[in-house]
């Protein structure tokens, strides 16, 4: 059964953000050097209950905290969100070593994204 595996929250000042969540939570928050404006979030310690995340510059619909599944044929629950009458809001992308994403609008106008590993991902 696929399982929600990251998080995400987008913010019009990243910057300010990192700092809000590293202040009220004490998560640590690191840039990440990968092709775009990314950082990664770390909410805890490894083998404990919970999942870490990303914090991104707010770019077209997504607004607030997306949540991402790990799925096993990406392609296969892209189909499966359509024919529920669901919807692709950002087609599938790499990213590069870790696998591809691509961002979805359920029935309620929620988005999600789905993410299927694949390390050779460029």
């Amino acid at each position: 059964m696929p399982r929600v595996v990251h998080f995400e929250i987008s913010a019009d000042d990243p910057a300010r953000a990192v700092k809000f969540y590293s202040d009220v939570f004490g998560w640590e928050i690191q840039k990440w050097d990968g092709p775009q404006d990314y950082w990664l979030v770390r909410t805890g310690e490894d083998g404990k209950p919970g999942i870490n995340g990303g914090l991104f510059k707010r770019q077209g619909p997504m607004t607030g905290h997306v949540n991402t599944v790990e799925v096993d044929d990406l392609d296969a629950f892209v189909s499966k969100v359509i024919e529920s009458g669901g919807s692709v809001v950002v087609e599938k992308m790499a990213i590069p070593g870790v696998g591809w994403l691509v961002y979805c609008k359920d029935t309620e106008d929620s988005i999600f994204g789905l993410h299927q590993a694949d390390a050779s991902a460029k």
